[in-house]
């Protein structure tokens, strides 16, 4: 009993493989010359760790029974880190073997990327192998269309990340979290793999949420023509205020994670897609609104139920936020445990021709707790 309680209150360590586009020694905010980085770090999460809370000290060191912090970095090479993926996933079971790849989005420090990263693991209680994917997105609200250049600079490292993943040896889904700018990023380089043959990452991909995306409505419609749209989540707000900064610095461009579902045009826009929509807007008490997505420990634990649930065979590929709509209209329900709405798109059915349930032990809120929004017939 003892050795439990002591167990308890130890810090909780997450080994977190990192494939980096980033400079070393200028504050990330350059692109690597030479190619991306690859390595194997520890990171430690507080036994007192609150969900939805990144802990770091207000000055001074940070303290493992208190904070979230890198324990340890291990430098390697991209075979290194191949091999050490391969050796990581063999002798697991289940979900367990599926990665959850995270790409972050602008203004967004390798720290802030990385502490991220550990609490939605911690959070999601995600039992496979975390992957990051971090790219120079300056620590400047002013530098907008220099972390969009960088993006678009980084996109041929993320798609060899993909490739590299999605032939792993015993590797089960590759799920994949993409924040902000970092969804662009993120579909351009699941585009550049569907063009190379392999939309589907040689049958290993998983979800694929997109977080507040910061992609211009046409752009995406594009992005997505080469892929299976029954893969992809997206969490929008209309309270994003810096979704709204992006719109009037992409000339009033309207960003899909900005889309209000409460307007019909908007709904109409976001059932077309063929994606699943989840609408998290008032849910936040942030003045930006622009992290509710791990921010709302609701949320980050319907995520992780999610990818990590079981499945019979791993041949599930079809799992999504919520309930899977089955009619052709434009309805809201509410995303499991977080009160958001989801605004399914019009009768789509999952590829595998199977009817998805509801999560095990979930319980959907009551009509008059998320505001639905008016059906309306997609043409």
């Amino acid at each position: 009993m003892t050795e439990m309680m002591a167990n308890a209150d130890a810090p909780h360590s997450i080994l977190t493989f990192v494939c980096s586009t980033r400079q070393e020694g200028h504050g990330g905010d350059e692109m690597r010359p030479d190619g991306p980085a690859y390595s194997l770090q520890i990171l430690s999460v507080p036994p007192d760790h609150h969900p939805g809370q990144i802990e770091r000290p207000a000055f001074g060191a940070p303290d493992p029974q208190h904070h979230i912090m890198v324990v340890s970095t291990h430098e390697m090479s991209e075979d290194d880190f191949r091999n050490q993926l391969a050796t990581n996933i063999s002798g697991r079971i289940g979900s367990n073997r599926d990665v959850l790849l995270y790409v972050h989005g602008f203004n967004t420090s390798l720290d802030a990327a990385r502490f991220r990263l550990a609490q939605i693991v911690t959070d999601g209680r995600f039992g496979g192998i975390p992957v990051l994917f971090t790219w120079p997105a300056t620590n400047s609200i002013f530098d907008y269309e220099a972390a969009r250049e960088a993006a678009t600079a980084s996109r041929d490292s993320l798609a060899n990340l993909l490739k590299d993943l999605s032939e792993v040896p015993d590797i089960g889904r590759i799920h994949i979290l993409a924040h902000s700018m970092g969804t662009w990023l993120t579909m351009e380089a699941l585009r550049q793999r569907a063009i190379a043959g392999s939309p589907s990452l040689n049958g290993k991909l998983g979800l694929v949420m997109l977080a507040a995306p910061d992609i211009d409505l046409s752009v995406f419609r594009s992005q997505l023509s080469e892929l299976d749209a029954s893969h992809f989540s997206v969490l929008i707000s209309a309270d994003d205020r810096a979704l709204s900064l992006s719109q009037t610095l992409a000339g009033d461009r309207p960003r899909v994670g900005a889309l209000d579902p409460r307007k019909r045009a908007d709904r109409l826009a976001l059932a077309r897609l063929g994606v699943k929509v989840y609408d998290l807007s008032g849910k936040s008490d942030g003045l930006i609104d622009h992290d509710a997505y791990a921010d709302l420990p609701d949320v980050v634990r319907s995520i992780g139920a999610q990818i990590g649930r079981q499945r019979i065979q791993d041949q599930d590929v079809t799992a999504v936020l919520g309930q899977r709509p089955v009619d052709t209209q434009v309805t809201a329900a509410p995303l499991p445990s977080a009160g958001a709405s989801a605004i399914p798109a019009g009768g789509n059915a999952p590829t595998d021709g199977k009817s998805a349930s509801p999560q095990a032990g979930s319980t959907p809120a009551p009509p008059s707790a998320v505001p639905a929004a008016p059906a309306a017939s997609v043409q």
